[in-house]
C-alpha cells in the first residue's frame, strides 16, 4: 500500500508539474497583458507595474519565479486587487465553495443511486420509465437552463427562495440543485446499467438459489459490486462538485472559487487563473487517488501491484 500511494503521488507531482507549465505559457501565450484593458493608464505607469510584478523579466525567469513560489505553496498576487494574492482569493472562497458542493455530493449519492436502485428492480415498467425520463432529462438539460428555471419559478414566481447571495439555508437550494441535476441523473442512469449487469452474474444466481431473501441478494452481493463504476466516476464528480460550478456560482452571485475564476478572466488577472486552474487539478488527482483507494474495499480482488500501479 505504501509504495502504491507513494509511486502515485511521484505521478502526480509530476502531472502537476506539466499542469503548471502548461497553464504557464498558455497564458503568457495569449495577446496583450493584464493592464492593458486599464486604458487610462499612461505608458510609464504601465511599465511601472509591469516591473514590479516582474512581467517585463524575461519568460524563462518569470517562469523560474512562478516555479519557486508554487514549491513553497505560494500562488503569487493579484494583478487586478492590490495587496490580495491567489491563496487568499482560495481561501476566501473555498468555504462557500465547499458547502456548496459537498451538499451537491450528498445530493447525487442520496438521490442518484436510489434512483437507479429503483429503476433497476422495475425494469421496463413505470417506475423504470419515470426515472429514466427524468434522467434522460438531467443529462441533457445544461446546468445553466436548470438554474434559470429554477430562479425563475422558484424565485421570481413563487419567492420561496432568495434570487441570489446566502443570507440563510434557503439560499442553497437552487444553487445545490442546478449543481447536482446533471450528476444525479448520470449516477442514476449508471447505478441502473450497473446494478442491471450484476443481476445477470452467475453468484446472483448462485445467491437466489439459496434461498436468500430480496434484500439480501441486493444488498450483500449486488450493489457493492455494482457500486464500482459509479465509485470510479465520483472522484472526479466529488471533485467538480466540490470546486463549484463556475456558471452557477456567477448565476446566484455566490462567492465562491468559480465566481472568483469567472471574474479573473474578464479582468485577465493571469496569477488568478493559473492559481484556481493548478488547485482545481491538484484537488482532482487526489479525489482520483483517494478513488482508486476505495477500490480496495469495495473488490478485494483488486490488488496493488506494480503492473496495475
Amino acid at each position: 500500500m505504501a509504495t502504491y500511494v507513494i509511486q502515485r503521488l511521484g505521478l502526480m507531482l509530476l502531472t502537476l508539474f506539466a499542469i503548471v507549465t502548461l497553464t504557464f505559457f498558455l497564458m503568457h501565450a495569449v495577446p496583450g497583458g493584464p493592464f492593458v484593458s486599464e486604458r487610462m493608464l499612461a505608458p510609464e505607469i504601465e511599465a511601472a507595474l509591469n516591473a514590479k510584478f516582474g512581467l517585463s523579466d524575461p519568460i524563462w525567469l518569470q517562469y523560474l519565479h512562478y516555479l519557486r513560489g508554487i514549491a513553497m505553496f505560494d500562488l503569487g498576487p493579484s494583478f487586478k486587487y492590490p495587496g490580495v494574492s491567489v491563496n487568499q482569493m482560495i481561501a476566501d472562497g473555498l468555504p462557500v465553495t465547499l458547502r456548496l458542493g459537498l451538499l451537491a455530493v450528498i445530493c447525487v449519492i442520496a438521490l442518484g443511486v436510489p434512483m437507479g436502485i429503483v429503476a433497476a428492480l422495475n425494469r421496463n415498467k413505470w417506475p423504470d420509465t419515470g426515472v429514466m425520463l427524468l434522467a434522460t432529462m438531467g443529462v441533457a438539460i445544461p446546468s445553466y437552463v436548470i438554474a434559470t428555471v429554477l430562479l425563475y419559478v422558484f424565485a421570481l414566481k413563487l419567492g420561496w427562495v432568495p434570487t441570489f447571495g446566502l443570507d440563510d439555508w434557503r439560499g442553497y437550494i437552487l444553487p445545490v440543485l442546478a449543481l447536482a441535476g446533471f450528476w444525479i441523473s448520470f449516477v442514476a442512469r449508471l447505478s441502473r446499467s450497473s446494478l442491471l449487469e450484476t443481476f445477470e452474474q452467475d453468484y446472483m444466481t448462485t445467491a437466489r438459489a439459496k434461498g436468500l431473501r430480496p434484500g439480501q441478494v441486493l444488498f450483500k452481493h449486488g450493489l457493492r459490486n455494482s457500486l464500482i463504476p459509479v465509485v470510479t466516476v465520483l472522484g472526479p464528480v466529488v471533485a467538480n462538485l466540490v470546486t463549484g460550478s463556475f456558471v452557477i456560482e456567477q448565476i446566484f452571485a455566490l462567492p465562491g472559487i468559480g465566481r472568483h475564476f469567472v471574474l479573473s478572466i474578464t479582468n485577465r488577472d493571469y496569477t488568478a487563473i493559473m492559481g484556481i486552474t493548478i488547485f482545481y487539478a491538484a484537488l482532482l488527482m487526489v479525489m482520483i487517488l483517494i478513488v482508486d483507494l476505495l477500490y480496495l474495499w469495495l473488490d478485494p480482488r483488486i490488488k496493488l501491484s506494480r503492473q496495475s500501479a
